[in-house]
């Protein structure tokens, strides 16, 4: 039986979406992308030294655990 288990795995790295709440190097912020027919909200880091503002859009590069990602700037 398949369960989705909300868990973005390998689904969620080269998505792009954009940054709603700001991201710094080294503090989380939070993106939303778009993902199983729906747009779900993460928590991300940055692999950038960049800030990266609101409405910002990024692009998945890792999942860091079941609802954290690292993301760059696109």
């Amino acid at each position: 039986m398949d369960h989705d288990s909300g868990v973005p795995g390998d689904d969620a790295v080269g998505k792009m979406g954009r940054v709603s709440v700001p991201i710094s190097e080294g503090v989380p912020g939070e993106v939303i992308i778009q993902i199983r027919g729906g747009s779900e909200a993460y928590t991300a880091y940055t692999d950038g030294d960049e800030p990266l503002a609101v409405n910002s859009r990024v692009v998945v590069v890792e999942q860091l655990s079941s609802r954290t990602l690292l993301v760059t700037s696109c």
